[in-house]
């Protein structure tokens, strides 16, 4: 990407990304503006930056688009900078260096009325902790947005009601949020979101205070909701399974910056570093990568015509069910077209991880998908010994965030102050980052 000044939404393709983020920095601290513009400053570790400058940087040089219809997930431990990075997509929190842009449209450069229209209209947030109006019922907390965008009482209670039964609350209207339970709070704020029918959806740790299995049902409420209306969403994590099940593509983040971004497969089959490795290290193979993965060029022409036929997206744990009931290889086919074979001695080498396949190249002579890596041929593939436990990058590892007070200079952020009430289309206060997410610093 380049460092050029994006074009107004008007003039941004139709096809293009719905969000462009090209080299973002958010230092906190005195002078923030001087690290990302120094090179020597912007290359020292936390620690070191923090002794030298009493700064801190909660996000470092990220750059990533947002393409339309997509979920796309940034997941990475507490103090990695994600809540930080997804506030500053509509300067909840004030970038310090970078460019952002929504449809094209420079977002740095949008007035405080530009700011509010984006926020009211364009991209909607989903907080941790609901930010219901206590005093007011399902109906009105669902409403509120568009009251406050002037809409007519019975339209607003109108469009309300529709959403509130569309995540599942139909019957609940009247209730006040202190006789709901979790989920059922959280399920409010996700229909207050879509009242205002936003471009995009933020979602921030929405369900990280939920019992798992609300937490898992509402996980199941946000698959619907996107295979129903194809809205795009960025998703916040630090839930791997989550991400896994979520996300088209995931940004992974470790201090501040992007380590891998790719699709689940690729961050499970083929993961960057051994910080990664540790993450996905526990990760179900089979329930994540597809049949591609174990795909072998047909022995011969018999081979294409008989068999169970898997779709090149079905997983390998779908695969397996195919090949044990069938009792023979099972062809992947696109269409009237074969693309490969897998049988099972391909999908044990794929659960036990001694292949790492290069995505969407065809089968080689031998068998396996070209570039293909086997075990004992590269010294990083998983199953190593820097798998041990005993590698620096572990999740865990990372300094605890938190040990020093938010840093003064913030506060004066052009619409910080009262704009939070926009966040979601709606007044009332979002919720404020929390203690365990916030990198060293952080407001």
């Amino acid at each position: 990407m380049t460092g050029s000044t994006p074009a107004s939404g008007a003039d941004a393709p139709a096809d293009g990304p719905v969000f462009t983020v090209d080299g973002l920095w958010k230092v906190f601290g005195p002078k923030a503006h001087r690290v990302p513009a120094d090179p020597a400053l912007a290359a020292l570790p936390a620690g070191e930056l923090r002794a030298r400058t009493g700064c801190t940087a909660a996000v470092r040089d990220v750059s990533f688009e947002v393409r339309k219809g997509e979920v796309f997930v940034v997941m990475g431990l507490s103090g990695s900078g994600k809540s930080t990075l997804v506030r500053c997509l509509t300067r909840l929190i004030e970038p310090t260096a970078g460019a952002i842009a929504i449809d094209g449209e420079d977002v740095r450069a949008m007035d405080r009325a530009r700011l509010r229209a984006l926020r009211r209209h364009r991209a909607a947030m989903v907080f941790q902790h609901f930010g219901l109006l206590p005093h007011r019922t399902v109906l009105d907390n669902v409403a509120h947005g568009l009251e406050i965008q002037g809409m007519g009482r019975a339209e607003r209670r109108e469009r309300a009601a529709g959403l509130v039964a569309k995540v599942g609350l139909a019957g609940l209207e009247h209730r006040r949020p202190g006789r709901l339970s979790g989920g059922q709070r959280q399920r409010v704020g996700l229909a207050r979101a879509l009242a205002v029918d936003p471009e995009v959806l933020l979602f921030d740790e929405p369900f990280s205070a939920l019992d798992p299995l609300i937490r898992r049902d509402m996980q199941e409420e946000v698959v619907r909701l996107h295979r129903e209306e194809g809205r795009t969403m960025v998703f916040i994590t630090h839930d791997l399974r989550e991400a896994l099940k979520l996300g088209d593509r995931i940004a992974l983040m470790r201090d501040g910056r992007v380590v891998q971004l790719g699709t689940p497969e690729e961050i499970v089959g083929s993961p960057a570093d051994d910080y990664v490795r540790a993450f996905v290290r526990d990760v179900p193979r089979e329930q994540v990568l597809t049949v591609r993965t174990a795909m072998r060029a047909p022995a011969d022409a018999a081979e294409t015509g008989h068999g169970p036929a898997l779709r090149p997206e079905a997983t390998v744990s779908e695969a397996i069910e195919a090949v044990a009931r069938a009792g023979t290889p099972a062809r992947v086919m696109d269409g009237p077209r074969c693309l490969g074979i897998v049988d099972a001695p391909a999908l044990l080498d794929v659960i036990a991880g001694t292949v790492r396949p290069t995505e969407g190249t065809p089968p080689s002579a031998d068998g396996a998908p070209a570039g293909t890596v086997r075990a004992g041929e590269a010294a990083d593939l998983p199953g190593e010994a820097d798998l041990s436990g005993e590698a620096a990058g572990i999740p865990g590892e990372a300094g605890i965030p938190g040990e020093a007070p938010g840093l003064p200079g913030e506060a004066g952020i052009p619409g910080e102050a009262d704009l939070s009430s926009e966040a979601a289309g709606l007044p009332g206060a979002p919720d404020r980052p929390r203690e365990a997410d916030r990198p060293e610093g952080a407001v």
